[in-house]
């Protein structure tokens, strides 16, 4: 009995331990920064991402390159939630951080093979984060105009599709950003980006006020209203369903009519109590039905039903008016004003203005562009200008871009980490090497020669810490004067997450799946990858090994 296996996990179970589960985990988050790698900085590619309905997304932005993409390696996936995280919180930066992940996570293998403990690798890498974010504070100089504000959202949108046209579009975010702002914040929720093909990108413009994509319920429905009171309803205007068990008995023709007028009445009812508020628009998020509709038009009323929740959201923000749940609590107390609502047909697309509010704090920006593909591309790049915008605004910090903060932050961190005693220097060392990846990329996907104008940058700023990589000239300059800047929160964020995500990987020396538990096509005939590791089903997806997606 002293010789008889002993089996805790199910039959089928793979299971992956020590080196050979942490190299998997490695190669996966390298193989994932190197599909968003090509993508960052002014000269970065596009990816075309295909769904399995056949829909085509044509772009560079590393938050929806990752949220297309089916991946079933479950370190990759941690990465990819890492930098969801990320553009959630700041908006920006999501390439930067799997990027800088993956190059951790590369150098630390340098270290492990060296015989360097994984224990000693995380603490090195925890100390050199906050160290960096230490040093990170204190080069950050002022955000204090409205010129500053502009060049973080131009430097936002470089690269991603609206070159041509992004000191316009930086106008109407800067300008968005601050007809909303309140104590210092600006909530970007506050503002939508309306999408309308046709025309170029240059005929973009920041609305009056809200703007939302919806026309009356009827065509004989008021199109103008000057002097609105509108009212905001989390309520039908249409008769409650019955319960289906419910039995009603009709034994003649005069009470099927008799049904029939209590059912008109009650529609009456509600139709009455709005108009009883003085309200002459109404904006409902639930149902609007064809009898309620007529009574509405014959009110003069300007009625939309079903619109969204994050609409309805910005036209309380916009207008002042209270959202109503129950019919019954709907008053004049509780409408909101505008100098003017209107219905507007731009190229194809109606659309429903609402300007003149007093104290709006939330607005619209009309993108235009020649196509479909266009206005995404561009809309994806409006949605971190005003990310950044709006963290820069809150922070009032802000760092020079062009690789200039990276290549100061290698250099203090190589001083920092021969300060310190032990192995942990290794580490954070090796933490400092890993930074130049911003750099580097930079001038990779601009074409550029790496060797000499990683040199020249590290020789320049021996004397000024704002020199960068100009990848359109291909020349270290001043990135202060060129205006490449970016918000100190959106690099703070982006070294703790990568940080934090590479700890996290680093720190797990078992993997244990069901068998076929991930979608794979498996190893090839021989059994193995390319990597040399072992298989395992839904374990690849990387280079030579099985695909990620």
């Amino acid at each position: 009995m002293a010789n008889q296996p002993i089996f805790i996990l199910p039959e089928g179970t793979e299971r992956y331990s020590k080196r050979d589960a942490l190299r998997m985990n490695i190669t996966a988050a390298k193989v994932l920064a190197g599909i968003v790698r090509t993508t960052l900085g002014p000269k970065g590619m596009d990816k075309m991402l295909v769904n399995s309905l056949g829909d085509v997304t044509v772009t560079n932005d590393g938050a929806t390159i990752m949220s297309e993409m089916d991946i079933a390696q479950p370190a990759a996936r941690m990465l990819v939630e890492t930098a969801k995280k990320q553009e959630d919180i700041v908006g920006d930066g999501t390439t930067s951080v799997v990027v800088i992940a993956g190059e951790l996570l590369s150098k630390a293998e340098e270290l492990l093979e060296d015989g360097i403990a994984t224990s000693v690798v995380v603490k090195g890498y925890r100390n050199a984060t906050e160290k960096a974010v230490e040093l990170l504070k204190e080069i950050a100089i002022d955000a204090d105009d409205e010129e500053t504000l502009k060049k973080v959202a131009v430097t936002a949108m470089s690269g991603k599709g609206s070159d041509y046209a992004k000191d316009h579009l930086a106008d109407l975010v800067v300008e968005a950003a601050l007809r909303i702002e309140e104590d210092g914040k600006s909530d970007i929720d506050n503002i939508n980006i309306q999408r309308v093909s046709g025309d170029s990108v240059e005929d973009s413009f920041l609305a009056e006020g809200i703007v939302i994509d919806k026309a009356p319920v009827s065509k004989n429905m008021p199109k103008d209203v000057k002097d609105a009171k509108i009212a905001i309803m989390k309520y039908p205007i249409e008769l409650k369903d019955m319960n289906t068990d419910s039995k009603i008995d009709i034994t003649s023709p005069e009470q099927f009519e008799l049904f029939l007028n209590n059912e008109e009445q009650m529609i009456k009812d509600l139709v009455q109590k709005i108009v009883d508020s003085g309200a002459n628009v109404l904006f409902c998020q639930k149902g609007v039905d064809d009898m309620a509709e007529h009574y509405l038009r014959k009110a003069g009323l300007m009625v939309y039903k079903r619109v969204k929740k994050s609409d309805m959201e910005r036209i309380e923000k916009a207008t002042g008016a209270k959202l109503v749940t129950d019919i019954e609590d709907l008053s004049p107390d509780k409408l909101g004003t505008a100098g003017h609502v209107y219905l507007d047909k731009i190229f194809d697309h109606e659309l429903t203005f609402i300007e003149e509010c007093e104290n709006p704090k939330a607005s619209s920006i009309v993108l235009r562009g020649s196509t479909r593909y266009v206005t995404e591309q561009i809309s994806r790049a409006l949605d971190d200008a005003l990310g950044v915008v709006a963290a820069t605004i809150e922070e009032g910090k802000v760092l020079i871009g062009g690789g200039a903060c990276e290549i100061d932050l290698v250099k203090q961190l190589r001083e920092y980490g021969e300060s310190v005693s032990g192995r942990e220097q290794l580490a954070i060392l090796k933490y400092a090497e890993a930074l130049e990846v911003i750099p580097r990329t930079l001038i990779e996907n601009a074409g550029l020669d790496t060797i000499n104008l990683i040199a020249d940058l590290k020789a320049a700023h021996e004397k000024s810490n704002f020199i960068g990589i100009n990848v359109f000239t291909g020349e270290v300059e001043d990135m202060k004067e060129s205006g490449v800047i970016e918000p100190l929160r959106v690099k703070i964020q982006a070294l703790q997450s990568a940080g934090a995500a590479s700890e996290m990987i680093l720190r797990i020396d078992d993997m244990i799946a069901a068998r076929n538990a991930l979608n794979s096509t498996g190893p090839d005939e021989s059994g193995n990858d390319d990597s040399g590791m072992p298989p395992m089903p839904g374990m690849g997806g990387m280079g030579g090994m099985p695909p990620m997606m």
